[in-house]
């Protein structure tokens, strides 16, 4: 994992899960916290149509950033 994960956060998993078919690298929004370490993921098309809805834990995902992150222990390129 990367990061603290909250709820409404674009996550990326970080294995595949062919039970459910989803591969390392797909990206969903965390839609509802269900305890300590443990997410209901939303899967969705380009469209918005949710294709997966999964509960997942921290271990199995990396939160992603689109701006730079400021305790990251440095600081962000000009």
């Amino acid at each position: 994992m990367s990061g603290k994960i909250d709820l409404l956060d674009v996550v990326a998993l970080v294995e595949d899960l062919p039970a459910r078919g989803l591969v390392r690298g797909q990206v969903g929004t965390v839609v509802e916290l269900l305890g300590p370490g443990a997410f209901e993921v939303e899967f969705s098309d380009d469209e918005g149509r949710a294709y997966a809805m999964v509960a997942l834990r921290a271990e199995q995902l990396m939160a992603l950033h689109h701006r730079p992150v400021r305790d990251a222990g440095h600081s962000p390129a000009a």
